[in-house]
């Protein structure tokens, strides 16, 4: 359940820009001496708050024009889905599938079909960005060159809280893994250890690989297709609802809309790194595959989930059948001892601790880098959060702070962290609705024919509402402290910008500042 970018992450230059050892012209491009590019391509005069430049686009585009190299384009379509789908963590659906039973009245699975009829509407319009902002694909940079820079702004304030809470929920279903397999052993010891082992192998290098991923996404797939059928067996031989065909987990009689919603939002942080492929424009094998991309994994992870829910369903008919302390961290070693006993229970575990570890370093990385270029670019203070270790080249104070927030996962429980990290990813996910609008139908004014006001007004504002209706059903709590860290976001963007007389710091994850850049050029007027 990482960021995005987490895949492009490197070890990174110097703070006076020294330049790295050389790697193959081929396989990546260089930035050495990005700092000095960054300068040199901003104007003198800087643009009046309100002037949506893209400073860091063409910061990459002139760091790319220096070097002359380029990433090599090998990823097709099914490499990309596959990326995004490791992304995911599909095993996810077995961690919170006795919270989504006990929210919904047992209708886990109406719940993920919810989740996936809206978010197929904003991965629409992701797609429809991502080919005329060719860049990280982030939200908050959409909003920022569609809408206004001070609304770009807060938007990726917001999501910074999604962002950094990504690795302290992975850190806790870790931990209720082990408690689950080692009841003896204190759970805040499992934090501890992960914690530090997780935040030294960052540390020592940023580097990610896409193998690693694609095998660990394998491993899990395979392990939840035994699952399934061992499941199949069983309800066909009269365990659980006693049938393999039922209408059950989507309706019944005592079913309400309420409910589904409300659990359609603890879901919604399972489909959270379907947008995540857009990092992969510049690897594709050609960029327009890219919407098929996003919507491909959206689709296919959606199916992933609706399956396994099904099924879990099916065989554990109420949420009774799970110990409370399980519904609240983890059922998923739960499912597992009850479907299979110890050896599935261990199996389906190392399923989920291979899935979720992945997504933990590539969290991990990706908010590190996140709060590098903020430091970078002055949004948080330069001299902690900008500082680059010169002797391991990466980003040493960011990398700590974040192994610091992942240890309050000792204190926390899974149903509070995903609603925090479902309140930005909502957020976000609307003004990329918002964004496709107001790119499409009022910068571009393609608002004139019927096709263009249904691509362009319609499917974005459907998309805008769904995802808005998920957001007002999140936990009260997360709610009111969501609002609280966007008002923080608001006073910190008037501080920083003394008053909105000064042009707004950009805190975009696409600055050529770790050896890559992640910006495809080409005209930004393409439709």
């Amino acid at each position: 359940m990482p960021a995005p970018g987490a895949s492009a992450s490197v070890p990174l230059s110097t703070p006076r820009g020294r330049p790295l050892p050389s790697r193959p012209r081929s396989i990546e491009r260089r930035s050495d001496a990005v700092p000095d590019i960054i300068r040199t391509s901003r104007p003198r005069d800087p643009p009046p708050l309100g002037g949506a430049t893209n400073e860091n686009t063409r910061a990459a585009t002139a760091a790319q024009t220096s070097s002359g190299a380029k990433l090599a384009r090998t990823l097709g379509l099914w490499s990309i889905v596959g990326l995004g789908l490791g992304y995911m963590t599909p095993t996810v659906v077995f961690d919170t599938f006795g919270l989504v039973a006990e929210k919904t009245n047992n209708v886990v699975p109406a719940a993920y079909a919810v989740a996936l009829v809206v978010l197929v509407f904003t991965a629409i319009s992701y797609g429809k960005m991502v080919r005329v902002i060719p860049s990280a694909g982030s939200a908050y940079t959409y909003a920022r060159e569609s809408i206004h820079p001070g609304v770009g702004f807060v938007v990726g304030w917001t999501a910074l809280i999604d962002y950094m809470l990504l690795p302290m929920v992975n850190a806790l279903i870790l931990r209720s893994y082990m408690e689950a397999l080692f009841p003896d052993v204190p759970g805040w010891i499992w934090v501890v250890v992960f914690t530090a082992g997780v935040t030294g192998v960052i540390y020592l290098t940023m580097r990610g690989t896409s193998n690693v991923n694609m095998i660990l996404l394998v491993f899990s797939i395979l392990v939840m297709t035994v699952f399934v059928v061992m499941v199949v067996v069983q309800l066909v031989g009269g365990a659980g609802a006693g049938t393999a065909v039922s209408l059950a987990p989507f309706a019944h009689s005592e079913v309400q809309f309420g409910a589904v919603l409300a659990g359609a939002t603890v879901v919604c942080f399972s489909f959270i790194g379907f947008d995540a492929v857009s990092m992969y424009s510049e690897e594709a094998k050609t960029p327009k595959i890219m919407p098929r991309a996003i919507l491909l994994t959206l689709v296919a992870g959606g199916v992933i989930f609706l399956v396994a829910a099904y099924v879990t369903q099916l065989r554990f008919p109420d949420s009774t059948a799970f110990p409370q302390e399980a519904i609240e961290d983890s059922t998923l070693p739960e499912i597992g001892v009850q479907v299979g006993g110890p050896v599935l229970q261990a199996v389906l575990t190392a399923a989920g601790f291979a899935a979720t570890l992945a997504s933990w370093l590539a969290s991990h990385a990706s908010v590190s880098r996140m709060l590098m270029v903020m430091g970078r670019n002055n949004v948080l203070p330069r001299r902690i959060f900008g500082f680059i270790n010169p002797k391991t080249h990466t980003p040493t104070f960011s990398i700590v702070i974040v192994g610091v927030v992942s240890l309050l996962a000792i204190a926390f429980t899974l149903e509070q962290i995903a609603a925090y990290i479902n309140y930005g990813a909502l957020v976000a996910f609307t003004f990329v609705n918002i964004s496709v609008i107001a790119w499409f139908a009022v910068r571009k004014g393609l608002r004139k024919t019927p096709g263009d006001i249904a691509r362009y007004i319609v499917m974005p504002a459907i998309g805008m509402v769904l995802t808005g209706l998920l957001w007002v059903n999140l936990d009260m709590h997360a709610l009111i402290g969501g609002l609280i860290w966007t008002g923080i976001g608001v006073v910190y963007l008037i501080v920083l910008t003394r008053g909105f007389r000064r042009p707004i710091a950009s805190f975009d994850e696409n600055e050529p500042v770790t050896g890559f850049n992640k910006t495809v050029p080409g005209p930004r007027s393409e439709i």
